[in-house]
């Protein structure tokens, strides 16, 4: 395993979207193990493949020592609202407010091809969330109720 560099706000990567996986091989599983580590390292509770310059669909969350790896997730019914503050590794020591699901359902893949649905809420839910925009482009503080506060503190979308 190896601790990746994560990429920052202002790389034009971050903004692509993820192509989806087809090849669940050694290398998928050593991204997914490499991701982990970046991801603990840096003390984060997820982490998306672009966060690391890979624009593929995989993403990984540990909320309340529930490590979970999503290939090709995708979100298939979500109710409700939650609004909480949020903050990412690629955008640095600045958190906002975002509007996401109360709840959710994915869609996804394991390590190993083999799909599978998990239901999920609040935390769990919000973070998945995150990370799943990470694979279409798509930063929080695109979404953040505070992006205003962001630009005023000289940050760039």
């Amino acid at each position: 395993m190896a601790i990746r560099k994560i990429v920052l706000i202002g790389e034009s990567s971050l903004r692509k979207k993820s192509k989806v996986v087809k090849d669940f091989d050694d290398s998928l599983w050593q991204l997914l193990d490499d991701m982990k580590e970046t991801m603990y390292e840096n003390d984060g509770m997820g982490l998306a493949a672009p966060q690391v310059g890979i624009l593929r669909r995989v993403v990984i969350v540990d909320v309340n020592n529930a490590f979970i790896e999503l290939i090709n997730p995708e979100i298939v019914s979500q109710k409700g609202e939650d609004i909480e503050e949020e903050g990412c590794l690629s955008v640095g020591t600045f958190r906002g407010r975002v509007k996401r699901p109360y709840e959710i359902t994915v869609k996804a893949y394991d390590r190993y091809g083999y799909a599978f649905t998990i239901k999920c809420e609040k935390w769990l839910a919000r973070c998945i969330c995150h990370e799943i925009d990470h694979l279409d482009g798509i930063l929080f503080v695109d979404k953040s109720i505070d992006k205003d506060k962001y630009i005023r503190q000289g940050g760039k979308l």
